[in-house]
């Protein structure tokens, strides 16, 4: 089903953003200045802000610190980050202890398996931060292209491994974790509340493979618009998708949640719009 535009979505009941991170905040691998201060504006406004990523615990342990953000989901849902009532920064796996040793353990070496049988495959170099999964580089440092990744999708899922493309990488673990498992946990844990199927209080925004159980299970999901290059094969589309892609196509779907915030506002105060 082909996304609407965004300009048809109602954002009027929404109270916070979760978000994907690479082809959808980012620009060309960077992060724009523009994009940053629309996460500031974001959060000025009073809604909540959280970042989803396959990008490692290393890294969402500084975005949390670093960033105008209530919390972030690494590692395609393996953990995450939060503030406590006093500011203290909290760390949730979803996993416990022991079977994260042991899955890790025998991660590393299917993965290992995997990686002899493809030839320019190798991990990506972000994956030494990492603490739950693992990332195989196809289009960051490496340039495999859709075939080598697909077949290094195709060669783990064969060994019984989690594997979904982001934008850049191949990210693979062992676990019953995703995005969305991760998300909704976080959501209990951080404001107490349930995210249910039809709730139009989150808007996910995303770009690639590993975002579709978000899109599949928010009212609101919105695609930026280099969505486009994967929504014959992704397995469930976004409902929306913005004009422009990555990064801006976030700042675009920043202005339409801040403009629709203050129509909202000012209906309540009783001022004419």
């Amino acid at each position: 089903m082909e996304p609407r535009p965004l300009r048809q979505a109602d954002l009027s009941g929404v109270q916070g953003v979760f978000t994907d991170v690479d082809g959808t905040l980012t620009t060309g691998h960077k992060l724009r200045s523009q994009t940053v201060r629309a996460l500031e504006q974001l959060s000025a406004s009073g809604l909540r802000v959280v970042l989803v990523s396959g990008r490692p615990a290393g890294w969402g342990e500084a975005w949390a610190r670093q960033l105008p953000v209530d919390g972030v989901v690494v590692e395609n849902g393996g953990l995450f980050f939060l503030k406590d009532a006093k500011g203290k920064l909290r760390k949730v796996y979803l996993e416990p202890p022991a079977q994260r040793v042991a899955n890790r353990q025998r991660l590393e070496q299917e993965v290992e398996r995997v990686l002899a049988q493809v030839p320019g495959a190798r991990l990506s170099v972000d994956s030494r931060y990492t603490e739950v999964d693992l990332a195989v580089d196809y289009n960051e440092e490496a340039r495999l292209g859709d075939e080598g990744a697909s077949r290094i999708e195709s060669l783990l899922r064969a060994r019984g491994v989690t594997a979904v493309r982001s934008s850049v990488h191949v990210n693979c673990w062992l676990g019953r974790f995703d995005k969305l498992s991760a998300s909704r946990r976080f959501a209990k844990v951080a404001w107490g509340e349930k995210l249910e199927p039809a709730d139009g209080r989150y808007v996910y925004a995303g770009d690639s493979f590993n975002d579709a159980p978000m899109f599949q299970a928010f009212k609101l999901g919105v695609g930026v618009a280099n969505v486009r290059a994967v929504l014959d094969r992704i397995d469930a589309p976004p409902a929306f998708i913005t004009r422009a892609p990555e990064g801006r196509g976030f700042e675009e779907l920043a202005r339409a949640l801040l403009a629709r915030r203050r129509t909202v506002r000012s209906r309540s105060r009783g001022v004419s719009t």
